[in-house]
């Protein structure tokens, strides 16, 4: 394995709203927490494992009847030739 070439990991905190994630990362930041005698880089992000429609059930229900037929007419007679 070659030494030197894997990047260097830094103790930080994902902020989205109220929710706080502790972990290790590449990415830092000019702002910084102690947390439990540690110095973490605060990180804020717009969307986390809290607050994704998808994790949070408030994921819009798209009309894929809809999108089906769409692709059907656009893609009509461009099929299989014999």
């Amino acid at each position: 394995m070659k030494a030197d070439i894997h990047p260097t990991y830094h103790p930080c905190v994902f902020v989205d709203g109220d929710h706080e994630i502790v972990t290790r990362s590449t990415r830092t930041s000019e702002e910084k927490r102690d947390i439990d005698g540690v110095e973490h880089h605060v990180i804020r992000v717009d969307i986390s494992g809290y607050s994704h429609p998808f994790w949070t059930g408030r994921q819009k229900v798209m009309d894929a009847a809809g999108r089906i037929e769409r692709f059907k007419n656009k893609y009509k007679g461009q099929g299989k030739k014999k």
